[in-house]
């Protein structure tokens, strides 16, 4: 895989951003690096490149940010309930919060796309660099050990949390929901999958809710539960 001067460059500036400083840049090269731009250069990559594209770094990475989020958690909320605690980190770490962090980081200039996949600045994008800051703190684990990512998690995630307070941002909507559907109308919401999109390390869901036979909201996610979650939240707007 070819380095280009430009992207050394961002890459720079994502650093110097992000307050860290790879001891082997290899690991952040491929956190950046889309599976598409991989498949688009297979033709130029050789056994002495590492061509390798960023999900196996996503997975630890996942594991590592939710760790690192659950024990602050755990320390910083002692009076909480599991129920709020478990809500608190999603609002943390959901696909929403990440990309908006990975933006503000400078990742966008740093990944390694497919020309089409370029060319997307919509939701695949944004799901994008969700899942490359996932990778980007398992690059950081392999890099510097447990300690290093987590200092990254609590400089850019749990700086976050006093916005997850005041916005309310950790409410379970579909709890919330069902309440007010049940008080105003007598029945309990209906959330019914309407697609599901992409390959499967990477699905987007769209699902629906319903009181009776009317839909009121239809929300998006990477998962069942965090698209039944958003359209819970339009249906709360709508009411």
């Amino acid at each position: 895989m070819a380095i280009t001067d430009a992207h050394k460059k961002a890459r720079a500036q994502f650093e110097a951003r992000a307050g860290i400083s790879f001891k082997n840049p290899m690991f952040i090269d491929t956190a950046f690096t889309h599976r598409s731009y991989i498949n688009e250069s297979r033709s130029s990559v050789t056994p002495a490149s590492h061509g390798e594209h960023n999900e196996r770094l996503e997975f630890l990475g996942d594991a590592v940010l939710e760790l690192a989020v659950t024990d602050h958690l755990f320390r910083a909320y002692p009076d909480s309930n599991e129920g709020d605690l478990t809500n608190y980190r999603a609002a943390l770490v959901n696909a929403v919060m990440l990309a908006d962090i990975a933006e503000s980081l400078g990742v966008n200039d740093c990944l390694l796309l497919s020309k089409g996949e370029a060319r997307d600045l919509g939701r695949a994008r944004a799901t994008i660099l969700a899942n490359a800051f996932e990778a980007i703190v398992g690059a950081l684990y392999m890099d510097q050990g447990y300690q290093g990512a987590a200092d990254f998690i609590n400089r850019h995630v749990i700086t976050r949390m006093p916005e997850v307070l005041a916005t309310g941002a950790w409410r379970d909507a579909k709890s919330e929901f069902q309440e007010f559907a049940q008080a105003k109308y007598g029945m309990t919401p209906k959330y019914e999958t309407i697609r599901a999109e992409g390959p499967d390390h990477d699905k987007e869901f769209v699902v629906s809710v319903s009181v009776g036979d009317i839909e009121l909201a239809q929300g998006e996610g990477k998962s069942k539960q965090e698209a039944e979650q958003n359209a819970a939240k339009k249906a709360l707007l709508e009411k």
